[in-house]
């Protein structure tokens, strides 16, 4: 996360906004940008394929 981001993402919380509700929108932002370079890497399973493994209905 560059400085830039940071500031950005502290200047959208809340006046009363606590350092784990920081750490929470950190968390969170890591967690998708994470899933979506997964994504785009071709690091994902299909649906079906994870239900099949845990042997879910589909």
């Amino acid at each position: 996360m560059k400085k830039e981001e940071a500031h950005k993402l502290i200047d959208l919380l809340p006046p009363k906004a606590t350092w784990d509700d920081l750490m929470h929108e950190i968390y969170v932002r890591e967690a998708i940008e994470r899933g979506l370079a997964d994504s785009n890497a071709g690091r994902t399973k299909d649906v079906q394929e994870v239900r099949a493994k845990y042997g879910l209905p589909e």
